[in-house]
């Protein structure tokens, strides 16, 4: 049983992502957790707009590029893990910080965090390295969170506790 339950969690089913130059696509598979304007101090250091996603042990945790474009900032930071859905694991938790810069929403940023469960990121990201939408980005294990940065005025297309895909639902 516990065999199973772990081929579960490593799965990385295949998926026919349509990239599109004019959207953000989910990140990862999970429930949208929070949608709101924050002060994004790590590389922007003005404000944003965050949408966080929760994966669950039940989720594929495969992360993916929500654009493509060249990644200018990959930076991995040791922390503590403090459950996923808590509030401060975005500044407190094990995670990796990406920035995409995109030729349509400019530079996007987005964070594996790690969870209570999961011990250990996965991140493919380097800087320079020019990548596509929807290819994979990493991997987190057991459990965690993927916050995405995104302009203020940004047309965000999903809601609290809405179920997502990762590199097929759209997030604005």
């Amino acid at each position: 049983m516990f065999f199973v339950l772990i081929l579960q969690f490593f799965r990385n089913p295949k998926r026919k992502i349509m990239a599109n130059d004019k959207s953000i696509l989910a990140p990862a598979d999970g429930k949208i957790v929070i949608i709101k304007e924050v002060f994004e101090k790590e590389f922007y250091n003005e404000k944003r707009l965050q949408v966080s996603i929760f994966m669950s042990p039940f989720n594929v945790h495969v992360t993916r590029y929500p654009v493509g474009g060249e990644i200018i900032f990959s930076k991995y930071h040791p922390g503590k893990y403090l459950f996923a859905w808590h509030p401060k694991s975005s500044e407190l938790n094990e995670r990796t910080t990406i920035v995409i810069k995109n030729k349509v929403f400019g530079n996007i940023l987005y964070r594996q965090i790690a969870g209570a469960l999961a011990r250990r990121i996965v991140n493919y990201a380097s800087e320079g390295r020019e990548i596509k939408q929807g290819d994979e980005s990493g991997f987190i294990k057991f459990g965690s969170r993927l916050d995405i940065f995104l302009p203020l005025k940004t047309k965000v297309n999903v809601s609290i506790n809405q179920t997502v895909k990762g590199g097929i639902s759209e997030i604005a």
